[in-house]
């Protein structure tokens, strides 16, 4: 049922806390994790004043991810996973959207909240937006 799931990930508490779930989804049939890591475009922007040390910072920050990334991968390739890593650029409740569709997966498997010094009174911004907006099943871990 579940076949292939998408993990988008800040690399958090409550993002390794819902790795542990995806563990448990391969006795239930997954197959294929696609881990998907956004670096959020509006922080990035609000940190860097400097253009030309923009894209020194975003490749910084790309090299990091990819690190904690493969970490992930690795993991979870012990488990019997089939495994891909995808860092990108963006607003990340948008690019989770789009890799739901350019990925077809079957479930999205998320934290509650994130890394984001907001607090929302009941779940995070990002996974809100994309409770609202995708079309695949959504497991919420809480923190």
């Amino acid at each position: 049922m579940f076949t292939r799931i998408l993990y988008p990930t800040d690399f958090s508490d409550v993002a390794q806390k819902a790795l542990k779930y995806i563990e448990h989804l391969k006795y239930a049939g997954a197959q294929e994790v696609i881990i998907l890591h956004v670096i959020d475009i509006r922080s990035l922007e609000l940190l860097v004043w400097d253009p030309e040390n923009f894209k020194t910072i975003e490749n910084d920050l790309r090299q990091g991810a990819m690190k904690k990334a493969v970490f992930v991968r690795k993991h979870l390739e012990t488990k019997g996973f089939t495994v891909k890593a995808r860092i990108e650029t963006g607003i990340p409740a948008s690019k989770i959207l789009r890799a739901e569709k350019e990925e077809n997966v079957s479930v999205i498997v998320l934290g509650s909240h994130g890394r984001s010094n907001l607090k929302e009174m009941f779940l995070g911004s990002v996974s809100e937006r994309v409770i609202r907006n995708a079309k695949a099943p959504i497991l919420v871990v809480k923190r």
